[in-house]
């Protein structure tokens, strides 16, 4: 089946105020720029967004956050931006903190069709307030939900028409759990290839959990802290 759609609007259409997104990404690597404008640019409101963290001030999900686009954001810290800080320590967005690893794995398990799973993470925190607590092996743990999403949109390195991808390094991060996770998948890549052209044992989300996908330009690729080491005299 042929998911190729022609750019990041088209991708998008169908995405209304008030759903739930799931947008990949570590900080700024591996985010899926093009959608984040197209989604911007529209000014789609209400939304709640499941990602790791929101970008920065005027990059990535700051970018929504900005034209106050994002109505909660359900995430596993705030970041480099000053602009979510101010905006949930001023309750005007709603924010679910939650343990990285908890975000990924209710990501996984929406993915896999596991409504609730019981973790340690979190046991005497905020985190588990409200949350059933069970001991296994003389441990406490809390019930955590799936987490779903009416799309999950996601960025790879290569894809083909099919919708089957490939992620670069570290890029992968959280986009392979979110793919999974979307009652529609869309997918924005840097190539497409012709099917067959991807090592079938290299491919790390196979087509069958993508609906779109589509061929990105222009990303910036930005890094959210560049650290560098003073060069030493020898």
């Amino acid at each position: 089946m042929n998911k190729l759609v022609k750019n990041a609007a088209e991708a998008i259409e169908g995405i209304q105020d008030g759903m739930t997104l799931m947008l990949g990404g570590f900080g700024l690597c591996g985010i899926p720029e093009n959608c984040i404008a197209a989604l911007a640019e529209q000014g789609i409101s209400g939304l709640t967004c499941i990602s790791n963290n929101a970008g920065v001030d005027d990059f990535g999900l700051g970018l929504l956050l900005q034209k106050r686009q994002i109505r909660k954001m359900i995430s596993s810290y705030v970041g480099e931006n000053a602009e979510f800080e101010r905006q949930m320590l001023s309750g005007e967005l709603e924010v679910d903190l939650v343990p990285q690893g908890s975000l990924a794995a209710r990501c996984y398990m929406a993915g896999a069709g596991v409504p609730a799973f019981f973790t340690p993470a979190g046991y005497g925190t905020e985190v588990a307030e409200g949350k059933e607590v069970r001991y296994f092996n003389g441990k406490p743990h809390i019930l955590e939900t799936a987490l779903e999403a009416d799309f999950a949109i996601v960025k790879a390195w290569k894809g083909d028409r099919f919708g089957n991808l490939v992620y670069k390094g570290s890029a992968r991060n959280f986009n392979p759990a979110m793919a999974m996770a979307g009652k529609i998948t869309i997918a924005e890549v840097e190539e497409i290839v012709e099917p067959g052209e991807l090592d079938p044992n290299f491919i790390h989300t196979p087509g069958v959990f993508v609906q779109r996908i589509f061929e990105g330009t222009n990303y910036e690729k930005r890094i959210e802290q560049r650290t560098v080491r003073q060069k030493t005299q020898s």
